[in-house]
C-alpha cells in the first residue's frame, strides 16, 4: 500500500523554497497576524483529516472540483499550500462543470487558474435544461441537480486519470446531511470524509470535513476569490438544507461548542447503542451471555 500523506499538524510553518502567503492589501499588523492563525488553523485541520482518513497517497493525481463557490476556492488553495509542505509527491487539477445557466460568467474561472498557474479543464455539459425540465414546479433542484453533476464529475475524472476526487464539503455541510437524513429521510447518515463510489470507480475525499464554515467565509473574504454564485436554483423558500442550517446555527449560537460536539459524535460511533440489526447483532446477544457465562465458570473452577 502507497504511505499516506504525513503532515505533521504542530509544523505550520512553510519550507524555506515554499511560496509565500499572498499578501492582503488593506490590512493592518493585526489584521495580517490573523490572517495568518485563521490560514494556519485551516491547513492544520485539512492535514489532519487527510492524515486520519488516509486521503492522499504518493503518486496521486487529486481532481478539485471547482465550483466558484468559497468552499471549492478554499479547498484548492489549501490544498496547494500543504502540496508545497508534503513528504510525498501529488498533482492537483481543478475541474469546473460549467452548466450552461444563463448568465454564468463563463471567463472568471479560467482567468482565475491561469492567474495562479494551477492546471484545470472547464466540463461542459448543459445539466441546467435538465434539471429545469425534468424537475415539477414548487420542488427544489438540489438533489437532480447534484446527481447529475456528480455523474458527471466522477466520469470525467476516468477520462483525466484523476485518483482522487476532492470536493469542499465542510463540518456544518456534514451535519446538515446527517439531520437531514434524520428528519426527511429516516436514515443516520451524513457525508464521510472518504467515500468509495458505489461503481468501486471514483474514491471521493472531502478534505474540509474538519474545518468551520465561518473560517471558511472569512478566508474566501480575505483572499478575494472571485465568488460566482449558484442561481440555478433561485432562493427556493422551501429548501430543507437551509431550514437546517438555520437551525444549526441558532443552536451554536445559544449553545457555542455544540456543533463541535455533535462532529465528534459523528466520529465516534456506537453500534451496539442504536437500533440497526444489520449493524450489530442483538439477536446473537443470548449467546454471548453464555459464552461470557462459561468463560467466567471456567476460570472460577481453574482458581
Amino acid at each position: 500500500m502507497q504511505d499516506a500523506l504525513t503532515f505533521d499538524p504542530r509544523d505550520t510553518a512553510a519550507r524555506p523554497d515554499a511560496a509565500p502567503a499572498i499578501p492582503l492589501d488593506g490590512l493592518d499588523a493585526r489584521g495580517k497576524r490573523e490572517f495568518n492563525k485563521l490560514q494556519k488553523r485551516l491547513r492544520r485541520q485539512t492535514g489532519n483529516a487527510i492524515i486520519d482518513y488516509g486521503m492522499i497517497h504518493e503518486g496521486d493525481r487529486v481532481m478539485v472540483c471547482l465550483s466558484g463557490g468559497k468552499d471549492s476556492y478554499t479547498l484548492l488553495e489549501i490544498l496547494r499550500n500543504l502540496q508545497r509542505n508534503a513528504p510525498v509527491s501529488f498533482s492537483l487539477v481543478a475541474v469546473n462543470l460549467d452548466q450552461k445557466q444563463p448568465g454564468f460568467p463563463e471567463h472568471v474561472l479560467p482567468e482565475y487558474l491561469e492567474r495562479i498557474g494551477v492546471e484545470y479543464h472547464i466540463l461542459e455539459r448543459d445539466t441546467y435544461s435538465v434539471v429545469k425540465e425534468k424537475t415539477p414546479e414548487g420542488k427544489t433542484t438540489c438533489a437532480l441537480c447534484s446527481r447529475l453533476r456528480r455523474g458527471s464529475l466522477y466520469g470525467f475524472a476516468e477520462e483525466i486519470g484523476a485518483t482522487k476526487v476532492a470536493l469542499g464539503h465542510h463540518r456544518e455541510d456534514i451535519l446538515e446531511t446527517l439531520f437531514l437524513n434524520m428528519f426527511f429521510g429516516g436514515s443516520l447518515k451524513a457525508m464521510p470524509p472518504k467515500l468509495l463510489s458505489d461503481d468501486g470507480r471514483n474514491m471521493v475525499i472531502r478534505p474540509l470535513a474538519y474545518c468551520r464554515e465561518a473560517d471558511i467565509a472569512e478566508f474566501a473574504r480575505l483572499m478575494a476569490f472571485p465568488i460566482i454564485p449558484c442561481n440555478l436554483c433561485g432562493s427556493q423558500p422551501n429548501l430543507q438544507r437551509q431550514l437546517v442550517k438555520e437551525m444549526l446555527a441558532e443552536w451554536e449560537s445559544k449553545h457555542p461548542g455544540r456543533l463541535e460536539s455533535m462532529f465528534n459524535a459523528v466520529t465516534n460511533v456506537a453500534p451496539s447503542q442504536l437500533a440497526d440489526r444489520d449493524l450489530f447483532d442483538f439477536a446473537g446477544l443470548e449467546e454471548k451471555q453464555a459464552r461470557l457465562n462459561a468463560d467466567r465458570i471456567d476460570l472460577h473452577n481453574e482458581l
